[in-house]
């Protein structure tokens, strides 16, 4: 591809994913959800999460090493896993939640709401009494593991410590917020997207 299309991949696709997480719904009762917004951010996240992995991909093209292949390897495992999470959690939940409202008795659906929603291995959330889902953590750690591994790759060729602290900060905010809604997600995929651009702008070539 050419470094224009590339570019635009490589900061173009975490920035739009940071600027709709801004607008996804949490989720404190599902059952007064905005359906609307709810099913419009997940329909497009299906899409972004796997360029947002490529793009962290692309941040360390052309590098070699165990941390650059770390990094790819993590990047994949967060697409896998979180196209998968969002898929059922967000997306087959909200279609369950839009029959119940237009079925006159949403209370009678909460039961099949709630065992997708608090499924240990594909759900959207976890009861007091469980762990949180498997593929929203499993995806969680690869994305901090795959930008700590894009951060130590950069810094070792020479880069900046600001793309650096960017790409840390994106690391962790998952861990921090336990989220990928506000303000999990547009802090951890804005930081990578203001990590691709520095980068670039300071390597034109």
């Amino acid at each position: 591809m050419t470094r224009r299309v590339e570019t635009a991949l490589i900061v173009g696709a975490p920035l739009l994913l940071a600027i709709l997480e801004i607008f996804h719904p949490h989720p404190h009762d599902l059952f007064r959800l905005d359906l609307r917004a709810w099913m419009a951010v997940h329909y497009l996240q299906i899409f972004l999460f796997p360029l947002a992995a490529l793009a962290l991909v692309l941040l360390v093209r052309g590098r070699r090493g165990f941390a650059a292949g770390l990094c790819r390897a993590a990047a994949f495992v967060f697409g896998v896993t979180w196209i998968a999470f969002d898929s059922v959690a967000g997306v087959a939940t909200g279609i369950l939640l839009q029959a119940a409202q237009a079925s006159g008795s949403p209370e009678a659906w909460r039961a099949p709401v709630m065992a997708i929603w608090t499924h240990p291995i594909v759900g959207g959330g976890a009861t007091p009494d469980s762990a949180p889902p498997l593929l929203a953590v499993a995806g969680s750690l690869a994305w901090g593991i795959g930008s700590l591994a894009a951060a130590f790759t950069l810094r070792r060729a020479g880069s900046s410590w600001i793309p650096v602290g960017l790409l840390v900060i994106s690391s962790v905010s998952f861990a921090v917020f336990k989220t990928h809604a506000p303000p999990g997600g547009p802090i951890a995929f804005g930081a990578l997207a203001a990590a691709a651009a520095w980068a670039r702008w300071k390597s034109p070539s």
